[in-house]
């Protein structure tokens, strides 16, 4: 009987390891799901829109201009933040101050990536961080599931004028 018992036991744990493994490394390599706060995104994402990002992208480099990532926040290492892609190590980026009087450039240094908001007036990003490390990327933002009647692929950023390569 306690054989039974040990063996059920040691079986249930054997199981639970195996899928614990297999869901880390789903969430890790894959992709996970993530929940978007505030209002830098908008009008693309709204407060608390729910998105489904991928990971691989991250692992091969393949994180391209006008994309939109989950980035470990610079300033607060425990939450996440959404961005878009602006720039890429190598690039030159014309910045502005949020008044959007004074304007500079700024050369984005290798393995980093320039990040900002599609609501510039109200976003935190590359503007106030500088260049984001490329290894604080979680993941590339694939399509919205939530709200329901926004499911689907993210629309171009409303700055699109922002990508040009002068």
């Amino acid at each position: 009987m306690l054989r039974g018992v040990l063996g059920k036991t040691f079986r249930l744990a054997g199981y639970t390891i195996q899928y614990g493994c297999i869901i880390y490394c789903t969430f890790e390599y894959v992709g996970g799901v993530f929940m978007c706060f505030g209002p830098s995104m908008e009008p693309t994402i709204q407060n608390s829109d729910i998105v489904f990002a991928e990971n691989l992208s991250r692992h091969f480099y393949g994180i391209h201009r006008g994309d939109i990532v989950i980035v470990k926040s610079p300033s607060d290492p425990s939450s996440n933040i959404c961005k878009r892609v602006i720039g890429l190590e190598g690039d030159k980026i014309l910045t502005t101050s949020p008044s959007d009087f004074f304007k500079s450039h700024s050369y984005v240094p290798t393995g980093h990536v320039w990040l900002e908001g599609d609501n510039l007036q109200r976003s935190t990003d590359s503007r106030y961080y500088g260049p984001i490390p490329y290894g604080l990327i979680r993941g590339r933002i694939l399509f919205k599931i939530w709200p329901l009647s926004d499911f689907g692929f993210l629309r171009d950023s409303p700055n699109g004028h922002r990508f040009s390569d002068d």
